[in-house]
């Protein structure tokens, strides 16, 4: 799909723990338009339910569930003016079901082509300083680092180009995030 806003659609991804939902909580607090990140939301709303799409439950279920929230997201996006920055995007979707070794039905590869977003997809690396499991994030560090790989080797194969976030404070990430879109 060839989407007038994609341009203006930017992806924060990378494993869990890596400081990507504190980076968008920042950029929400300076102004920008953001989505909010699928699977702590689906995690709290299904807990809440005692519903059964929870990676530790049903990760197919789950990842369904990912995947309709990013779609929704990425419509809404289309409303808002300006940059959108999303905490993860569809393909993230493709690397879950990678990395939990599920098979990716062919509706979600279409998904990836026709929810697109900016080239330059942004990625945080495993960042051990600051990663902690709670109730929603039970992966340990090396299951983020693998989440990481994965979601790199998907965005990639998608012809995204990554550019890696720097481990400094919020605030550099922030300023290098706004340097490197075509927004200042």
């Amino acid at each position: 799909m060839n989407d007038r806003h994609t341009d203006r659609f930017h992806v924060i991804t990378g494993g869990p723990g890596a400081g990507k939902t504190t980076l968008i909580d920042a950029l929400r607090r300076a102004g920008f338009a953001c989505s909010v990140e699928a699977g702590r939301g689906i995690i709290q709303d299904q807990v809440a339910i005692d519903g059964p799409a929870l990676p530790w439950q049903d990760r197919a279920a789950f990842a369904e569930q990912m995947l309709t929230w990013e779609m929704r997201s990425h419509h809404l996006a289309a409303q808002a003016s300006g940059p959108v920055f999303f905490d993860r995007g569809v393909p993230d979707v493709v690397g879950y079901l990678r990395l939990e070794d599920l098979p990716v039905p062919a509706h979600v590869q279409r998904a990836t082509g026709r929810f697109r977003y900016n080239r330059r997809v942004f990625i945080a690396p495993p960042w051990p300083e600051i990663f902690h499991q709670d109730a929603e994030r039970r992966q340990d560090h090396a299951e983020a680092a693998r989440t990481f790989e994965a979601l790199a080797n998907v965005y990639q194969e998608l012809r995204y180009e990554l550019i890696e976030l720097p481990r400094v404070p919020v605030e550099q990430r922030v300023a290098f995030l706004i340097g490197n879109t075509a927004y200042p």
